[in-house]
């Protein structure tokens, strides 16, 4: 059985984690989890993030509906840096986009590629 405390954690005790829809492969979001979290989202299948500035639990879609189904938690080579594949629901994104990554450098510009969903 895995065991999260197998992974290297930084010294606040979290992991950084990269939320990815699993059917496309975008790239949504990047957030963070500590070893309860990692727990708690293997055992639930639903992704609980750490929130930093909450200090608490974050259920990925609890409040807003815009849930993120687990369907496979990969672990990178120096294990200090978790892929997480979603099934998501709604947009990713706190600014109600579909990823976090809406903001591209272009010739030195900033371009929003991406608007918010309806």
């Amino acid at each position: 059985m895995f065991d999260p405390a197998t992974l290297t954690y930084d010294a606040n005790g979290l992991i950084p984690v990269i939320a990815q829809e699993s059917a496309t492969g975008e790239v949504l979001m990047m957030a963070w989890m500590n070893a309860d979290a990692v727990a708690q989202t293997l055992k639930t299948g639903r992704v609980t993030y750490w929130s930093r500035s909450r200090q608490a639990f974050w259920v990925k879609g609890e409040t807003s509906g815009h849930t993120q189904r687990l369907i496979e938690m990969r672990v990178d080579c120096d294990r200090d840096c978790l892929l997480v594949q979603v099934a998501q629901e709604g947009p990713a994104c706190h600014t109600n986009r579909r990823s976090c990554f809406y903001t591209a450098l272009r010739g030195g510009e900033e371009v929003e590629i991406m608007a918010p969903m309806v």
